[in-house]
């Protein structure tokens, strides 16, 4: 079987990303196009400039994390209180198995090139969020009372900064104990009966 050809862009990207592994993000231009095989010209060609090719790096990974921890067709249980479990569970585990997750939750989050994507990021997620807790208020799960715009502020504030501590860590934290740690967090938040805040059983882990 003919392997799928990629594409000049994607090729810059992967090479951008390894480069930004392989320097702890920092990022030269023609080390990029040696990895990738090309010229140096081409790479300006198709991203500007050095900001624009690391922006696009940052936007191919959150790109993936949309796919992997918050598309639907990856969650499978059917109660809204299960999926949410499944989904921290697919956050978590998309950052910890991705070599480039520290560098965008660290260094590379205060890089000016990297803001805008950081911002438009932000947005899908409070507004996917608000509109997934106000689903979970019509299901009758999660309390009438609660706003759901500031509290999924809240919650994607808290979750962040609890990767963020976990990723810089020097010893970091099993996935499947900081998953249950965020998830009680998260129930306590949403004030869930007390049948669905228990931390997750072996059988519910996602390998």
């Amino acid at each position: 079987m003919t392997a799928t050809k990629i594409g000049t862009p994607e090729r810059l990207i992967r090479a951008a990303q390894e480069e930004l592994i392989h320097g702890h993000g920092l990022l030269e231009m023609q080390a990029v196009a040696k990895r990738a095989k090309v010229s140096v010209g081409l790479a300006y060609h198709h991203f500007g400039s050095k900001a624009g090719l690391i922006a696009a790096v940052v936007e191919g990974f959150y790109n993936r994390l949309e796919e992997a921890a918050f598309s639907p067709s990856k969650l499978i249980s059917s109660d809204w209180a299960g999926r949410e479990k499944e989904r921290i569970a697919a956050y978590i585990s998309f950052h910890y198995d991705h070599p480039f997750a520290p560098l965008v939750v660290g260094a590379l989050s205060r890089a000016a090139e990297v803001l805008d994507v950081e911002q438009a990021f932000t947005k899908r997620q409070l507004t996917a969020g608000a509109h997934n807790l106000r689903a979970g208020q019509r299901d009758g799960v999660i309390p009438a009372d609660l706003d759901p715009r500031l509290t999924i502020a809240l919650l994607i504030g808290g979750i962040r900064q609890a990767l963020i501590a976990a990723l810089t860590s020097s010893h970091r934290p099993d996935r499947d104990e900081l998953t249950d740690k965020i998830w009680v967090f998260v129930a306590g938040a949403l004030r869930l009966p007390s049948m669905q805040v228990s931390p997750r059983s072996t059988s519910d882990r996602v390998a």
